[in-house]
């Protein structure tokens, strides 16, 4: 028998973010004629726990890697990142900070 994994709601919120994010860079690269052909990303975040047992994240780390098809695009694509942030509805809808570290390569 094979036992799905389970994910709790904390992992399931950084893959929210990421896949909104990417959801979100992809489109603005579309508009900007940067060609995207392949994107990962490793999502991390920092939390604090109380004694009371509740706890909050502090931030949220998205290391998105993306590979275009120039190496003409690759300023422009990293540029994008920052027009994605604030586009993404999930970013915008949390309390802290959502980080980027972005590489790009062709």
């Amino acid at each position: 028998m094979v036992i799905a994994p389970r994910h709790n709601p904390e992992e399931l919120l950084l893959a929210a973010l990421s896949a909104c994010h990417m959801m979100s860079y992809l489109h603005v690269c579309v508009m900007h004629g940067v060609v995207v052909t392949a994107y990962t990303d490793k999502a991390t975040g920092s939390m604090e726990t109380f004694e009371d047992g509740s706890g909050r994240f502090l931030e949220v780390v998205l290391q998105p890697q993306v590979v275009v098809r120039e190496a003409s695009m690759i300023e422009k694509a990293q540029e994008l990142h920052a027009l994605a942030k604030k586009l993404c509805f999930i970013a915008n809808s949390v309390n802290f900070p959502v980080h980027h570290e972005a590489t790009c390569r062709a």
